[in-house]
């Protein structure tokens, strides 16, 4: 592009390409007899399998069968739709290309392929190990590898060990985390309720319903442990007494019925919260007029507003069920400050407000592998910044720090864990409260220090949220993480070369802004948390939001993916968000419409898109923006691609409309 600065060099080598480079099947499928030779040997290893199972039976199929008329016309009716299927999913979006930094999508890490399709014969339903034996132990354990990487505590010999099972995304994650708070929530006004003694369950149901999360679990434990204690006969009785006084039991309207000191509570969230959180309060019958969404600062959670909220909430007696803060929003990227969310619920719970800290870390939980050593442990903010030019901020390594002392986290395996759809995660900190979950009332009432851990997840449909799930995304997710154990030194350093390239990125976009001056305004409107950066576009001359909006959405327009169109008729692909005043500030938003000379004026006018600043959204999560074996930077094509289609709009249209 005439007039666009060099890029910087981007240094030597890559002293680990060759481990970078056994990770994927490649954008070429430069992988392809690595992963043909895996598929052959465990498809091989899988027949032999079901030889030997008994192998005095006959064969089912005769080996003449090929020879039928009937079986000819139905191979020959089968290769023609997969060759029509296959020829169809040509049109499918490149995620395994550099050029792709569209959404939340990239290629796929072999192991897990590779894992996923070797189990995927055997077909196993991690309900129950009655009809997943091998893969339902799998996803328990994948469940403690989250837990490491999180700062929660993963030995199963410990009382308040962590607890993480698999979901089909983070929504469904998502909707655990509030069943789990609200059932913690409310069983210590069933306790009252039920009238069960001598295990100091509060004198009113303000003070039971707002105990939080470690004072609910450890009544629990006293209300276990005295049941013990009891005749089989009265334990029958005092079980059934508590079951019929849970709110899972009587449910909302009969529950807040019977105890009208108590309010609906609240969920507290960040406004730029993923959609699933008004989903959630839907389907759990809470309403969504409980979601109270909290104003951004600096792209982040305001923690003044979130201690405004819970002031307002003490004042008119109204509990708060969960606060949740976000680790990498899917829109921007940005990092909340967990560390403040977990000081106010300790600070407010000793003051008698208590509830439930979640993080939604869909996007950004894998990101935690960068802050964690092999042992488990956290490391040192400058050991992390070692190699980068500004990653990570001091808040946001203090976010990651706090990880350990939240109550809950969703991640998603199917994002930034490079595995297939659909492999989300629900990991919680103290799996005692899990028991609160289950169909069945016995499982409420055990003391967890007589119970082996393993054996009780073995009944995984008792406590999630689905029915049948996929044992074979279960093995792609444990195999990965065996393979690349969660720590800085081994999966950590996958999401290392993303940062890296943002870095790169927010670099190039800066250099765009100085090589279109006069022909359009250019700029990162915020700089990036993480592995996601946005670029805010105007042309030159122009001050009107909505003419700058639909100059980006022409420019978008060439970007996307276009299934009417050959794949490759496009240079690259990426997405496009909005930025709007509610999310993130008026001084925010005021000072990124300054910054591309759009007057604020404009701003809510009567005119379309006028209530909002749409810009380019870019995800860089593909391992190979930054090709130093071959010297490519395709950050660096796509900021000289982008500049010349600005260029050649602006040449077509000199005054957008």
């Amino acid at each position: 592009m005439p007039g666009l600065p060099d890029a910087p060099a981007q240094g030597a080598a890559d002293p680990d390409r060759g481990w970078l480079d056994a990770l994927f099947l490649g954008p070429y499928g430069e992988n392809d007899a690595l992963l043909e030779k895996l598929m052959v040997e465990f498809l091989r290893d899988h027949v032999y399998w079901r030889r030997n199972f008994h192998p005095e039976d006959p064969p089912a199929i005769p080996t003449h069968a090929a020879r039928h008329p009937g079986y000819q016309a139905f191979e020959s009716r089968l290769r023609r739709e997969l060759h029509q299927l296959s020829a169809a999913l040509k049109r499918s979006v490149p995620f395994h290309s550099p050029r792709y930094i569209g959404h939340m999508a990239s290629d796929l890490l072999l192991p897990g392929l590779a894992a996923q399709i070797l189990t995927l014969p055997y077909n196993p339903n991690n309900v129950s190990e009655d009809a997943a034996p091998v893969t339902i132990d799998l996803e328990v354990q994948a469940g403690l590898q989250l837990a490491r990487m999180l700062g929660y505590p993963d030995d199963t010999s410990r009382p308040d060990c962590a607890f993480g099972h698999l979901t089909s995304g983070g929504t469904v994650a998502n909707y655990q985390a509030l069943r789990l708070a609200l059932a913690l929530k409310a069983f210590p006004v069933a306790l009252r309720a039920g009238g069960v003694p001598d295990i100091d369950v509060p004198g009113d149901d303000w003070t039971a319903f707002n105990l939080g999360p470690d004072a609910g679990i450890a009544l629990l434990e006293r209300a276990n442990a005295w049941l013990a204690a009891q005749p089989p006969r009265e334990q029958r009785r005092w079980v059934r007494t508590v079951a019929a006084q849970r709110i899972e039991q009587l449910g909302m309207v009969d529950f807040f019925a019977r105890h009208p000191a108590l309010k609906v509570p609240k969920v507290l969230a960040p406004i730029t919260a993923h959609y699933s959180w008004s989903k959630g309060l839907k389907l759990l019958g809470l309403g969504r007029g409980q979601l109270e969404l909290l104003p951004e600062r600096g792209m982040r959670l305001d923690a003044d507003a979130l201690e405004d909220a819970l002031a307002r909430c003490e004042r008119e007696r109204q509990p708060v069920l969960m606060a949740v803060a976000v680790l990498g929003t899917t829109e921007y990227g940005t990092v909340d400050p967990v560390d403040a969310v977990v000081d106010a619920r300790d600070r407010w719970t000793r003051r008698g407000l208590g509830f439930s800290v979640h993080v939604d870390g869909a996007w950004g939980g894998y990101l935690a592998t960068l802050f964690r050593n092999p042992d488990g442990s956290l490391r040192a903010l400058e050991d992390v910044r070692e190699g980068f030019a500004r990653f990570p901020l001091p808040e946001v390594h203090a976010a990651f720090a706090a990880l350990g002392r939240t109550d809950s986290v969703t991640v998603d395996p199917h994002k930034l864990g490079y595995l297939p759809y659909g492999a989300g995660a629900f990991i919680c900190r103290d799996h005692r409260a899990v028991a609160l979950l289950a169909e069945s009332a016995d499982y409420v009432f055990q003391d967890a220090r007589d119970a082996d851990y393993h054996a009780r997840y073995r009944q995984l449909g008792q406590f999630v949220p689905e029915g049948s799930k996929s044992g074979a995304i279960a093995a792609a997710v444990y195999v990965t993480h065996k393979v690349l154990p969660l720590d800085h030194a081994n999966f950590g350093r996958l999401p290392r070369q993303t940062v890296l390239a943002a870095e790169a990125f927010h670099a190039g976009g800066e250099r765009l802004g100085a090589a279109l001056q006069g022909v359009a305004h250019v700029t990162v409107p915020f700089a990036p948390d993480s592995n996601l950066v946005c670029l805010a576009i105007n042309p030159a001359g122009n001050a009107d939001l909505a003419v700058a909006n639909a100059f980006v959405r022409r420019l978008h327009d060439e970007l996307r993916a276009d299934p009417r169109q050959p794949l490759q008729v496009k240079q690259f692909f990426g997405s496009m968000t909005t930025l709007r005043p509610e999310a993130v500030g008026d001084a925010e938003m005021h000072r990124i419409l300054a910054s591309i000379g759009i007057d604020p004026a404009t701003l809510d006018s009567d005119g379309d898109d006028s209530d909002r600043l749409v810009i380019l959204r870019h995800t860089l999560m593909n391992p190979y923006l930054l090709d130093h074996a071959n010297g490519i930077s395709y950050i660096d094509q796509y900021i000289d691609h982008l500049g010349r289609r600005i260029r050649a709009l602006l040449a077509a249209s000199p005054e957008p409309a």
